[in-house]
């Protein structure tokens, strides 16, 4: 098989890549750019398990993110087993025809416990006295020591969050390469963040985006030469494309208000109770999966979804087969924001009521993803914070705002335009539109294979 490299730049689009992508320009001159059709939801697990399995979210159960465990009662986002991927991937297929085939994957998401010969993946260490140390997963389990005794500790901190940077996406282009050089791989997937926050945070015309493009146009071109040293195909695409938003829509506020949702009150706080909800919203980006716990309430809840402003679609079971996604994980109702808006996944009416983890930092409690994490209320109360932690006091990382008119920039829908669509560009020459997210596998596909 051909040695082959696939390169994620998320938030790649046509809309990015011009004066301040030198590098990208001149490398599509030499090869072929398509869009890619996003699939619904446009967002990142989706996208990914799309293109590892060439199936679509009806298959192979990645409806979004995150989705309600009917069974548990839980809201679950950003998990890592690659079991929750249904469907034979790319580097299964691969290794039934070529025995001596090897994968490495490098911080694609599901990558615990895939069956890929090497991986890493952001793995925090949450120790008993509630801190959370910056840290990653690695197979085999040495690999973690050797990155992080070559290039520091996994910065975990300029991976998400308000410190969000260019950073770890340097951390994991040096990994890629080092993990390269040591086993040499068949194939290699290479995941580089950075875009993707920064152009939520800013919005494609943001003033900082320029210097942020010239960053990551920088590592690309970087991560090519390596890898064209070492005679790869290579293969760069992108999971969506950022498009400007301006109005945050709250689904929960909604429903909330016409006595769907289920709602605790804990040490003076509120909590979303998902399990007792009616109905309620697992906001993700630009589209929301609605779960009605209550049957007799289900046209009650289509009714309301579909005259709330800023909501462009409301899919029923039937309704999403044409997009896909109609999985036993999918919500009752499928929302898709209009163009311009996004989702929140508040609950609470009052701020002073909203829980503790909605000012901090934390990707697994919320019901719902919360860009609004990339912001940061106040640096001297953070620096009292991290004093507290210096002093090994107790202390809560409280300093996130709840203001989500910040965010400038999401993705998630479809009915896009194509210079906010996700782009492949390679050697060889699919067609410059149409190009559907299933196909993104047989393209790599082919060139491993030269098939």
């Amino acid at each position: 098989m051909n040695k082959t490299v696939v390169i994620d730049i998320v938030g790649l689009s046509k809309s990015v890549i011009g004066e301040h992508t030198p590098f990208l320009q001149r490398y599509i001159k030499g090869n072929h750019l398509s869009v890619v059709e996003p699939p619904l939801p446009a967002v990142t697990t989706t996208s990914q398990s799309i293109y590892l399995t060439g199936k679509w979210p009806a298959e192979n159960g990645i409806v979004g993110n995150g989705w309600y465990d009917r069974e548990d009662g839980e809201v679950k986002f950003w998990k890592q087993s690659n079991k929750l991927v249904q469907g034979d991937k790319i580097w299964e297929n691969a290794k039934k025809l070529d025995p001596n085939f090897t994968c490495s994957t490098m911080f694609w998401w599901y990558n615990m416990y895939s069956g890929t010969d090497y991986s890493v993946t952001p793995r925090p260490n949450y120790l008993a006295d509630g801190r959370k140390i910056p840290d990653c997963y690695s197979h085999p389990a040495s690999l973690r020591d050797e990155l992080q005794a070559r290039f520091g500790t996994f910065p975990l901190f300029q991976f998400w969050g308000p410190g969000a940077n260019i950073k770890s996406s340097e951390w994991i282009a040096n990994a890629s390469m080092y993990t390269d050089d040591k086993y040499n791989p068949t194939l290699t997937l290479v995941y580089l963040p950075h875009l993707d926050y920064c152009l939520q945070k800013f919005g494609p015309s943001g003033q900082t985006i320029p210097a942020e493009l010239k960053a990551i146009d920088a590592l690309a071109e970087k991560l090519v030469q390596f890898y064209q040293a070492k005679n790869a195909r290579i293969i760069i695409l992108s999971e969506y494309g950022i498009e400007p938003v301006h109005t945050p829509v709250h689904l929960n506020r909604v429903l909330r208000s016409n006595d769907l949702l289920g709602i605790r009150v804990e040490r003076g706080l509120e909590l979303l109770d998902a399990g007792a909800s009616k109905a309620f919203a697992v906001a993700d980006h630009q589209i929301a999966h609605v779960y009605v716990n209550d049957i007799t309430s289900k046209e009650k809840v289509r009714g309301i979804l579909q005259s709330i402003p800023g909501v462009e679609a409301v899919l029923d079971k039937h309704e999403q087969e044409k997009f896909h996604v109609n999985h036993e994980r999918s919500g009752d109702f499928v929302v898709v924001a209009a163009e311009g808006h996004w989702f929140t996944y508040y609950f609470w009416e009052d701020d002073a009521m909203a829980p503790d983890y909605a000012r901090t930092v934390d990707i697994h409690k919320k019901p719902g993803y919360d860009p609004v994490e990339m912001f940061m209320s106040s640096k001297p109360r953070a620096a009292y914070k991290l004093l507290r932690k210096k002093l090994a006091l107790r202390y809560t990382m409280d300093v996130i705002p709840l203001d989500a008119t910040l965010i400038k920039g999401s993705h998630g829908r479809t009915n896009t335009k194509d210079e906010y669509k996700p782009v492949l560009i390679s050697p060889t020459n699919p067609p410059a539109s149409g190009l559907q997210a299933t196909n993104v596998y047989g393209i790599i596909w082919q060139a491993l294979t030269g098939d």
